[in-house]
């Protein structure tokens, strides 16, 4: 984080991390100017999938521009490589920050991303900053899980649980908030099955509702899909309160 000078974009899913990241940069006085969300087609190895469409109104409590990004259908087919993928889907991203860097005062400074341990996700991320010419800010980038979430939490995060695909973790926790009991409860399914307590390895997938970063609550209402193994909450409404 070296430039002063021009706007800084936040890489924004809704989730807890892309969201703590951007609320680290706020606090540190970094000028964001705009969110940009990618909605995936299909699975992801590059981005958060579920509820992505409640961005716009988490970017309107927050009052900043959201820039939607929507990529470009592609087959994924048997001989694609996950790696050709990741860089495949990260070009409708590039070529939108691209435009954001043409378009606002300044250019792009910089880029706030919440990867935590992904070295898949991350080092793309890092190729495209160094190809845009501008910094890199990823506060939560191997730090601890338990001192992050405790964190989130205690800055005054609202976070649900609205997708969950992993072992020790049944319907029961789909919409659930995760709090310190939550926590507690992650961390007894880390022991027995690993569950990673930020959800990393794709067990879970959050949606941050409420936080010292918006001026108002997000409110949801929902369906839950349960297949037997994994599942997550359909939104059938949602409004700021």
């Amino acid at each position: 984080m070296t430039d002063d000078s021009g706007s800084w974009v936040g890489l924004f899913s809704g989730g807890k991390d892309s969201a703590w990241a951007v609320y680290q940069a706020l606090e540190r006085g970094l000028t964001v100017n705009r969110l940009v969300t990618v909605h995936p087609v299909g699975d992801s190895y590059m981005y958060h999938v579920p509820e992505t469409k409640l961005t716009g109104l988490v970017a309107e409590s927050m009052g900043i521009p959201l820039v939607d990004v929507e990529p470009a259908d592609f087959e994924a087919e048997s001989a694609i490589t996950s790696s050709e993928q990741g860089d495949d889907e990260l070009e409708p991203l590039e070529a939108a920050l691209e435009t954001l860097d043409a378009n606002l005062e300044d250019g792009i400074a910089g880029v706030t991303a919440g990867a935590v341990e992904s070295e898949f996700q991350t080092s793309r991320i890092e190729a495209m900053c160094e190809r845009l010419g501008c910094d890199l800010f990823a506060p939560l980038w191997r730090e601890d899980p338990r001192e992050l979430v405790d964190a989130m939490l205690e800055a005054g995060f609202e976070i649900v649980i609205v997708q969950v695909a992993a072992a020790g973790l049944d319907e029961s926790w789909l919409g659930r908030t995760l709090d310190a009991e939550a926590v507690a409860d992650l961390e007894a399914l880390n022991e027995r099955y690993g569950v990673h307590l930020l959800g990393e390895g794709g067990e879970f997938e959050t949606l941050v509702v409420d936080g010292p970063h918006m001026q108002r609550r997000l409110a949801l209402e929902y369906e839950t899909e349960w297949d037997g193994t994994r599942g997550r909450i359909r939104v059938t409404d949602a409004s700021l309160e």
